[in-house]
């Protein structure tokens, strides 16, 4: 496989990096979906859209940050190291959601669409910047030991 088609080497890696994305996404929601004080899947199944559209959001603002840190880690851990970052960083998205509009839960639970709108919105914001901040710079010492 080497030598004739030597793109096919960093198939392993992307297997190992996608399993590792999966599993912090799958950890990400479960947690998020424990804070919050209404039950999203319960929502979501009997129709309600705004639960559906705060879900989503957050989920898109986790998979930011994280497709960040997939994109540009050294290494397994360093990975896992940057998703529970975006991961902390997004649930801080959603207290500050609940810090600007308290009754954020009651309303996405009554299906107030505005409500579902700010915090996707939030959370989407959130991860384009924890994304962005992910970008790595080199330190002067790094570009002299380069040299």
């Amino acid at each position: 496989m080497g030598t004739m088609y030597p793109s096919l080497s960093g198939i392993p890696n992307f297997f190992l990096y996608a399993a590792v994305g999966t599993a912090l996404s799958f950890v990400f929601a479960v947690i998020y979906i424990r804070i919050t004080g209404h039950d999203e899947m319960k929502l979501i199944r009997e129709g309600n859209a705004s639960a559906a559209l705060a879900l989503g959001g957050s989920l898109v603002g986790f998979a930011l940050p994280l497709s960040k840190a997939i994109a540009q880690a050294s290494s397994v851990p360093d990975c896992v190291l940057w998703g529970a970052m975006a991961l902390l960083m997004q649930l801080l998205a959603y207290a500050f959601a609940r810090l600007i509009l308290p009754n954020l839960s009651d309303r996405i639970s009554t299906n107030t669409l505005a409500a579902a709108i700010l915090l996707a919105s939030i959370s989407i914001m959130a991860g384009m910047l924890n994304a962005a901040s992910m970008t790595y710079y080199p330190t002067v010492g790094a570009v002299i030991e380069a040299l």
